[in-house]
């Protein structure tokens, strides 16, 4: 019963620790996008409605994510 236990609580860290991992890692990408832009990418999807850059930003996010998952359960 004990080997179970231990099984879990060591499962729970590692998916408390790779959470923190693939969220730290998609915000370096917010950040290095946001940095290589000429221009803000907040004000232009928030203030000029920007919709076809939110879609490339969304999308941008679920790319990186699946490689950020693939890389972590590899």
């Amino acid at each position: 019963m004990d080997y179970i236990a231990a099984i879990q609580i060591a499962e729970i860290i590692s998916t408390i620790f790779y959470t923190l991992l693939g969220v730290t890692l998609m915000w370096v990408v917010w950040k290095v996008i946001d940095w290589m832009t000429p221009f803000s990418v907040v004000h232009e999807i928030e203030k000029d409605q920007n919709i076809a850059l939110a879609i490339l930003i969304g999308l941008l996010f679920v790319a990186v994510s699946i490689i950020i998952a693939a890389v972590i359960l590899s």
